[in-house]
């Protein structure tokens, strides 16, 4: 029988990627100064995500989760967020056409600040400081004052968050999200694409159906489904301290959940079943999400899974599986089929990023383009052979025109990721990297119905 959970129990179990505050008092102060502050989301939101998530398990809807490798103090601005939440809505919009479902839309947005790293310590010449670890914790700068771990940025990211939410409901509720202007704005990526006679067909098509929709009356005026949008927040669970202060207790089910968002994941790093983030994220009620790679065992997955899910709720747990292209074969298969043999509701997603970074030449760390889409690819083929349902991906992203990620149709160069390297962290794919993604993975949830569709054929 489990112990007893509380909010604070992780703090009794061993812990990795916790940062080195110097003063201790002041760390109180923060997270006792955050637990009086009001919740960023709302129990109601995260079971209504639950519900939809519910729906991805048993194959009635996919899952788009997307947004930058980590939020940054400097680049918060209200056109990032516009320009971010744009293209999302456009992909979504190629993804439901393709799939004739649903598709729940979950942004990496409004509290991804902290990230792992693979060492504690960055050495630059002579001079050894800590790494960086995301602006709630430090600052990137290699400086003493900048890297030493500060608490008071954990109210600056809480605010930040507020501040992204508020406006972040304004455009899903307030007609940005009006199906009308996201198609427009498709059709211009699409017609100034090098690839476009590719997408072309899926854009005439959702052309084709809007028109017929308006011909039968049903426009964004006559149907408050087509002018707004349910749109969810996620993050990695990795600064346990700040989780705490913001997990309440739901007043109308009594029921744990931490309100710093919707959806929380446990790490590739973070994973240990008897360490703290397991701990913290097995007694709260959210959508929680684990990360899966090359080295999880199918024994192991099953009982991280029956800590995380005991009641094996359809919609309570996310697979986030990343491997490397060249990897997929090796590993995912033995996982989905222990997984299904064992009859454990889970979504599978595809998470086509962090497996594929490399080292150019010329210093930078960048993700090619055709080694995230081979990813995907591999993904949807394991789950075709397997006879399960590939339900999401999630990509590091941004709505700016940058240059990090090598490849897609514009076929940026090694030699181009200087010109507009601007993350904090990772790697991102820039707006036209995501929405031809997306047209891609289409053509993927297009493979996946067409054999739906033959077996209910073959079998009647």
């Amino acid at each position: 029988m489990a112990e007893k959970w509380t909010p604070e129990t992780w703090r009794s179990k061993p812990i990795q990627q916790v940062p080195d505050y110097p003063d201790k008092a002041a760390l109180d102060a923060v997270e006792a100064k955050l637990a009086t502050y009001p919740p960023l989301v709302f129990a109601g939101e995260a079971r209504k995500l639950k519900k939809q998530l519910a729906e991805v398990a048993e194959g009635r809807a996919f899952l788009l989760q997307g947004g930058d490798c980590t939020e940054s103090f400097a680049e918060h601005r209200a056109d990032n967020i516009r320009d971010f939440f744009r293209v999302f809505l456009q992909m979504a919009v190629v993804l439901t056409y393709a799939a004739a479902s649903p598709v729940v839309k979950v942004g990496r947005i409004a509290g991804q600040f902290a990230k792992p790293r693979s060492a504690p310590m960055e050495k630059i010449g002579d001079v050894e400081l800590p790494s960086y670890r995301g602006d709630i914790i430090n600052g990137i700068d290699f400086t003493e004052a900048e890297r030493t771990p500060d608490p008071v940025r954990m109210e600056m990211a809480y605010r930040q968050s507020a501040a992204t939410l508020n406006l972040i409901r304004a455009f899903a509720q307030g007609g940005f999200a009006n199906l009308d202007h996201v198609h427009q704005w498709m059709l211009s990526f699409v017609k100034d694409s090098p690839q476009s006679s590719r997408y072309q067909d899926i854009a005439d098509r959702i052309t084709e159906a809007l028109d017929f929709m308006r011909a039968c009356g049903v426009d964004p005026d006559s149907a408050p489904q087509l002018r707004s949008t349910d749109f969810f927040t996620s993050h990695e669970a990795l600064l346990l301290g700040y989780e705490e202060a913001l997990t309440r207790v739901d007043s109308t089910s009594g029921d744990w959940y931490s309100t710093t968002g919707h959806m929380v994941w446990i790490g590739y790093r973070t994973r240990q079943i008897d360490h703290a983030h397991v701990e913290f994220c097995r007694g709260i009620k959210n959508p929680i999400g684990l990360k899966c790679g090359p080295s999880m065992e199918p024994d192991n997955l099953l009982r991280l899974i029956d800590v995380l899910n005991p009641a094996n709720e359809a919609g309570h747990l996310t697979l986030i599986a990343r491997f490397g292209a060249d990897k997929v074969y090796d590993h995912l298969p033995a996982l989905v089929s222990a997984v299904e043999r064992e009859g454990r509701k889970v979504v599978w997603s595809c998470d086509p990023m962090h497996g594929n970074t490399i080292k150019a030449a010329t210093g930078f760390k960048t993700r090619p383009f055709e080694r995230v889409l081979g990813e995907v690819e591999a993904f949807f083929a394991v789950h075709r052979a397997e006879g399960t349902h590939p339900g999401g991906i999630q990509v590091e992203m941004t709505g700016k025109a940058v240059t990090e990620c090598t490849g897609g149709a514009r076929a940026i160069s090694e030699d181009d990721l200087s010109a507009r390297y601007h993350t904090h962290c990772d790697p991102r794919l820039n707006a036209d990297q995501a929405l031809e993604l997306a047209f891609l993975v289409a053509e993927n949830i297009k493979k996946e119905r067409e054999k739906r569709h033959a077996g209910v054929a073959a079998a009647s």
